[in-house]
């Protein structure tokens, strides 16, 4: 495994200025473990600041930040704040408003990167802690199953982050 995490640039790097600031300043309230869980998922860690992450975007209950393990040049994963392991035990209001937040995001992809379509993924066993892949299709025979990694630069996904960060409108 390279350096750091995976290879993923320092968190602060969005405080910088790749991609949206984020809410309250630098700021982050810590999530809470709603689940029967004791330890915080690696998910959980990133959005709290305490694994460094190639952060889009958020709002107060959603969060979004590139794969480390991408399929795709702007691979993004959408979570909920809320820790919950399995996306269809969220409450379906929650269900509805990951799945707008999420929507907002893939349009940040689709005019950040210009692919064909922004493709969904849940498979949902990589990590304990509800997610949706969103992975921009570039060509007609693209694989897309999860576990076909491409490589993508630490410089490249910075800029990616960037790229997408700032093209993201929160959902109205």
């Amino acid at each position: 495994m390279p350096e750091g995490v995976a290879g993923v640039s320092p968190h602060k790097c969005t405080q910088m200025g790749a991609g949206p600031p984020r809410l309250s300043g630098t700021v982050v309230t810590k999530v809470t473990v709603t689940n029967q869980r004791t330890m915080a998922t690696i998910f959980t860690k990133i959005i709290n600041g305490e694994i460094p992450s190639y952060i889009i975007a958020e709002n107060e209950h959603f969060f979004s930040f590139l794969d480390i393990n991408p399929v795709s040049r702007g691979h993004t994963l959408v979570i909920p704040k809320k820790e919950i392991d399995y996306l269809f035990d969220l409450e379906d209001a929650e269900l509805g408003e990951l799945m707008i937040f999420a929507k907002s995001v893939a349009h940040a992809i689709d005019k950040a990167l210009s692919p064909m379509r922004t493709g969904v993924l849940v498979d949902g066993r990589e990590v304990p802690h509800a997610h949706v892949h969103l992975v921009p299709i570039y060509s007609e025979n693209q694989k897309t199953a999860l576990g076909q990694k491409v490589e993508v630069s630490k410089e490249e996904m910075v800029r990616l982050a960037e790229q997408i960060g700032n093209a993201w409108e929160p959902p109205l």
